[in-house]
Formats: structure tokens, C-alpha cells, sequence
């Protein structure tokens, strides 16, 4: 059974229409989602600043000490620092930049001599490179004003979050999709299931549905792993040994990112028909920019889809 990919006759117009859902969306939060990061960032922002003393104080051990907050120190520079760069420019290994802004720690096994040594370069190249035009008072040899202080945070704000825009708005569409969806399914009688109330995804009762569930698959060398799948729903008319539906959420704001990720989708289909069979079934829940390109390749591949625009058509999934 297809609901969407045999329809290439209306694929266009429902790229067109889903382009506008997504533009609409985009236009009345995405703003307000970005706006929310960005006051977050900024208190996050001042927290790090006053653990540094408002940047007068990057020593080693003042890193070692709060070594999470480097990824703000690198949009503290004038330009701001990739972190790559700053492994460059510092003379450091990568390993103890990757832990820092990764883990929010330093590396455990590092000896504390080589440690102290090379935090101390980070600390060189970012005291050398604070932006004078945002931290006026460094050059003044104080620790700034309140003031001061509130319009640095609101600029290194602005860069930390310029830096994962994308991010930002992607998190904040997929929310409101699975939201929609969880409205759909409750409609119908479909109850979300709670945490640790199943731990096999195939166990699930009639008429439940999970969000996020790892799915178990099997690799081409035996291996095993978990994927994650954004909507897992046991049909409220399913058999024994059915498996239930699964459904990525998909958003997209440009043509070009989707069709560089196409393979994403496909990928996780034939991971998961090799462990479970032709019987499984994996498909999208769509909204913005998906051309015919992007559809083509995922109607190849036995996946269909579900337009956010359209969300109704879940009916004909069996739901």
C-alpha cells in the first residue's frame, strides 16, 4: 500500500504548499524560539564571564576549574575563533579542546603538568584576541560594569547562538511536529506510552505510541546498534507479530540541505529490513523544503510520507 510516493502527479503542488506551512511556522516562531535560546545563552553568557572574572582571569587553573566554559571564550575574539582554529593557533592537542567543549571537562588521563601547560596557551591566545570594542574595560584594567558586562553577555550571545542557528530552529520544529502528531493520535484514542512502561519496542499495546524510541538493528558486520526513530505507534488493530509504524519527523528551511541528507532515510530502511524483514515499515512526516529529488529518492527506497500540511493522510497508514 502507498499513500504518497505513487502520487508523483501531485508532488509538486504539495512541495509548493508545504513550503508555505513552513515559511508561515517559520515566520511566527522560529523568532520567538531563537529569541528564547538567546536569553538563555545570555545568562549562561554572564555565568561563565563571572567564573573568568569578566575575562581578566583566564589562567590555567581558572580553566581547569570550568573548563565548559571555552566554547564562549572562542566567540569572545575578534573574529571569533572556530574551534579548529583555536587548536591551531594555541599549539594544542585536539584532544583536550574536544573535551572541554564536549564532555565540559578536561581530560581525565592528561598528566597535570602537560594540563596546566597547555591551558595556559588557550588562555594566551584568548586573552591576546579578546575583542576590545566588546570588553571596553580590559583595557581600563578593572572588571567592567554591570552594564558593561549585561552588553558583552547579549553580543557573545548573539555569536553562540548565530553559530547554531540551525540547530535552534530545527529542535524547535521537530517539538511542534510530534506535538501535532500526539494531538492527532489522542483524538483517535491513542495514548502516549510513559517512561520505562515498555522497554522492547516490539512488546508495545494496541493503540500506543512512544516518541524517540531506540529501535534495535543489526549491521552488515553483525554488529548491533540502537537508531533512533522519532514516532514509534502500535496500531490499535494490530496482529500478533505486527510491527508497529515508524515515522521520522522531517523539517527543512532550503532545498539543497535535504537532498545532501537523502540518504539518512535510506540508510536506516535497510538497516532495519535486514533485522525485521520486508515486513517493516519506516516512513516521513514532512514539512518545508522537499523537492521531487529528495521525494524520488525516498519513494526508491520503499519509504513513504506524510505531509504535515495534510496530516489527515496518517488515516490511511491504518491509524
Amino acid at each position: 500500500m502507498s499513500v504518497n510516493r505513487d502520487k508523483v502527479d501531485i508532488w509538486k503542488t504539495d512541495v509548493a504548499k508545504s513550503v508555505d506551512y513552513y515559511n508561515d511556522w517559520f515566520m511566527s516562531f522560529a523568532p520567538k524560539a531563537f529569541r528564547d535560546t538567546r536569553i538563555k545563552t545570555t545568562k549562561e553568557v554572564e555565568q561563565a564571564l563571572k567564573r573568568t572574572n569578566n575575562l581578566t582571569n583566564i589562567s590555567a587553573e581558572n580553566l581547569e576549574l570550568y573548563p565548559s566554559v571555552l566554547p564562549m571564550l572562542r566567540m569572545t575574539t575578534c573574529p571569533p575563533i572556530a574551534r579548529d582554529r583555536l587548536i591551531g593557533l594555541a599549539g594544542v592537542s585536539s584532544n583536550i579542546v574536544l573535551n572541554m567543549e564536549k564532555q565540559g571537562r578536561v581530560p581525565p588521563k592528561m598528566k597535570h603538568a602537560e594540563l596546566i601547560e597547555q591551558l595556559g596557551m588557550i588562555g594566551s591566545i584568548i586573552e591576546e584576541m579578546a575583542d576590545p570594542d566588546i570588553f571596553v574595560w580590559k583595557n581600563r584594567g578593572d572588571c567592567g560594569t554591570k552594564d558593561e558586562v549585561h552588553r558583552a553577555s547579549i553580543i557573545v550571545a548573539d555569536r553562540l547562538c548565530g553559530s547554531v542557528a540551525d540547530p535552534i530552529i530545527r529542535n524547535a520544529q521537530e517539538k511542534r511536529q510530534l506535538d501535532a502528531m500526539k494531538e492527532w493520535l489522542e483524538a483517535r484514542g491513542y495514548r502516549e506510552l510513559e517512561a520505562g512502561e515498555v522497554d522492547d519496542w516490539l512488546s508495545m499495546p494496541n493503540g500506543t505510541f512512544s516518541f524517540r524510541f531506540n529501535v534495535p538493528v543489526q549491521l552488515e558486520n553483525s554488529k548491533k546498534i540502537n537508531i533512533p526513530v522519532d514516532a514509534v505507534i502500535m496500531r490499535k488493530n494490530a496482529k500478533e507479530g505486527d510491527f508497529p509504524a515508524l515515522f521520522e519527523a522531517k523539517s527543512a528551511g532550503d532545498f539543497t540541505n535535504t537532498n545532501k541528507r537523502r540518504k539518512e532515510e535510506a540508510v536506516k530502511m535497510q538497516q532495519l529490513r535486514r533485522t525485521y524483514g520486508e515486513g517493516i515499515s519506516f516512513d516521513l512526516f514532512l514539512c518545508g523544503y522537499f523537492d521531487s529529488g529528495y521525494l524520488g529518492y525516498e519513494a526508491a527506497e520503499g519509504i513513504d510520507w506524510v505531509w504535515e500540511h495534510r496530516i489527515d493522510d496518517l488515516e490511511q497508514f491504518g491509524f
